[in-house]
Formats: C-alpha cells, structure tokens, sequence
C-alpha cells in the first residue's frame, strides 16, 4: 500500500483529492501547510486548518501540519516584493507552488514515509513512453497548468493530481455524495495562502511611495502615479489623471515603465507603441528536461486565450506584437493540450 500526503486546504478540491485516492486504495495522510500570515491582513489560516481537520476527521485519516512560514515569507513573498521593487510583475502562486506545494511540502512529506504527495490542482498528469507529462484539465475555467510550468518529470513521479480529469460541477457532486462537511464551501480566490489581496495596499507596505509622471507615448504629461512598482502593462487605471478643459483625460492602458525615471507611460491603445514580437525568456523550464522549441502555443496570463508563437532557444516570438510585463510567466503549450514548460519574461 503506498502512502500519499495530501494538501488540505481546506477547500472542496483538496478534499475530494482525499476521499478519491482513499478509494483508490492508498494509505492517505491529511497535511495542512501553514503558511505566512501578517497580522495587517484578514488571513483565513485558522479557519482553513479547521476546515481540513474536519475532512481528515471525516474521512477517518490521520492528519498533520506542517509548519511552512518561515520558507514561504523567504522564497515566496520576498521574492516577488523585490521583483516589484526592480520593476518587473512576478506571479507568487508559480514561486509557491515550486518552493512550497512541490519542494518544501514534499521534503517534509518524504521525511515522514511519504511514496506522493497530491493537491487539489486542475491539471492532468501522465506517464508516456517512461516520461511524465503534464496536461490541462478536462475543465478548461478550471484548468491550473499555468501556475505549474516549474515542475519536471521527476516532480510528477511523486505528484498526483485526482481532481485534474474532473470538472468543478462533478467535483462538487462528489463532495456532496461523500458528505464531506466542506462540500458547499466556497472557492477561494487570490494570492497563495494570503487570499484576497490589495496589491498595491499590500506593496505600499514594503515600498515607498514616489510621486511621477503619467505621460503618452508621444511624451505628453496626462496623470501622475505613486511609483512605477505599483503597476503593471496592460492595467487601465489606478493612476491620477489630469483633467483637459474639466474633462478627465481618456480611460488610457499602461504601456511602459521607466523604473529609474520613474515615469509611467499609457496610451489608449491596450498594446502601445513599445509592444514587440520578440522576448527573452529567463528561468527558462522544461517538464520533459528536454528544451521545447519550435510552434507552441503561449499564454502570459492566467486564462489568457492560447496565442500562437515560435521558441528558439530562450527566445519567444509571436507573430503580432505585445505588451508583456517583466517578470510575468510565460507558459508553453502544444495544440492537443500538453503543458511543456515555460519561463518568465526578461
């Protein structure tokens, strides 16, 4: 019988994960991960331990926490404060799901007996020709391979994802069935372990403010910001803007930063003049180890519609131009579904 540690986190995902690999027949550990939680925000930590206690009680399964906040606060909120501190827009989830979900969990999970540990995530994992991959859900609105791009073949040896060939609504009717008591609970939205965040109230707690100029392309001043780190390409609003004979000026789109001028320029073209076809990629990864190149299909947001693109070496071109924000994750993908790595934007 092997043994599995399953992520509860409280919600419905992560709970029907459990009860389904107990059918399955695996020996299931319930684990909690406590994660950062700063006292100036309304964080549901006690709540979620809670909520998972009560479906390991109910599923009659051990259960055990793992106390991760030292590890989360250095590799997960660090990072991404100091990648807007440099300008750039990270994605904490894909950090949290490296250094916590699939590296610090698994460690402590291992030390412990563990053969895999399994998530609620929506996203399918295979073996094929002695090679793990990684597929999207069956649930596109559902589907997280976005957040997973950092995994290898050898994360999914030891990573099972029960819920990925579900859709939400058949996951919900399974909870319901197993009577488990979080079966109604609302999803949780927003940042990894901290939930609903203010970004830029949550930043303004780590960096400083520092009044600049809003300008178009063409270098006419329209607004003024509190610091270019507190935006990012593509955001429609958030700055002042300045009023043009008692009009306000028209809604305008972030097309560009200038970090040590500290200027924000806007137009009202979502894509800009400083859009481009071409992007390096850094951090670059891989889920077969072997570098993807050629056709793929690309997303840089989460949900995005798949665009089509060419890879070559650690370079991305797609075929009309855009306004990608540094730091952002760039997620690769082949036309029947596989998920084959990505980087983030230079």
């Amino acid at each position: 019988m092997k043994t599995v540690f399953v992520g509860l986190s409280g919600g419905v995902d992560s709970a029907v994960s459990a009860y389904l690999l107990k059918k399955q027949g695996y020996r299931v550990v319930g684990a909690f991960i406590k994660g950062w939680e700063p006292d100036f925000l309304p964080c549901t930590g006690k709540e979620d331990r809670l909520e998972a206690m009560r479906v390991a009680a109910h599923l009659d399964i051990p259960f055990v926490t793992y106390d991760l906040e030292e590890e989360y606060k250095r590799d997960v909120v660090d990072y991404f404060i100091s990648e807007y501190k440099a300008g750039r827009t990270p994605n904490p989830d894909v950090m949290c799901n490296r250094a916590i979900k699939f590296g610090a969990f698994w460690e402590k999970a291992k030390a412990d007996g563990a053969d895999y540990i399994a998530t609620g995530h929506y996203a399918v994992s295979c073996l094929e020709a002695d090679t793990w991959n990684l597929k999207a859900s069956v649930d596109t609105e559902k589907d997280q391979t976005y957040f997973l791009w950092t995994l290898t073949k050898d994360d999914l040896a030891h990573a099972l994802f029960p819920v990925g060939n579900l859709e939400k609504e058949e996951v919900r009717k399974l909870a319901e069935k197993a009577e488990l008591p979080n079966a109604k609970r609302r999803d949780s939205q927003g940042l990894c372990f901290l939930g609903h965040v203010d970004m830029k109230g949550f930043l303004k707690r780590y960096i400083p403010e520092k009044k600049g100029s809003v300008m178009t392309e063409d270098g006419k001043t329209v607004g003024e910001h509190e610091g270019v780190w507190f935006y990012t390409l593509g955001q429609r609003h958030g700055y002042q803007r300045v009023k043009k004979d008692g009009a306000d000026a028209p809604k305008m789109y972030v097309v560009g930063k200038d970090v040590e001028k500290n200027i924000l320029y806007v137009s009202e073209n979502p894509v800009g003049d400083k859009a481009k076809k071409t992007f390096k990629l850094i951090t670059v990864s891989s889920v077969s180890g072997v570098p993807v190149a050629g056709d793929v299909l690309v997303r840089y947001r989460y949900r995005q519609p798949l665009i089509h693109a060419v890879v070559s070496g650690d370079s991305v071109t797609f075929r009309d131009p855009q306004s990608i924000a540094p730091g952002q994750s760039c997620v690769l993908y082949t036309q029947d579904g596989y998920m084959r790595g990505g980087g983030i934007i230079a």
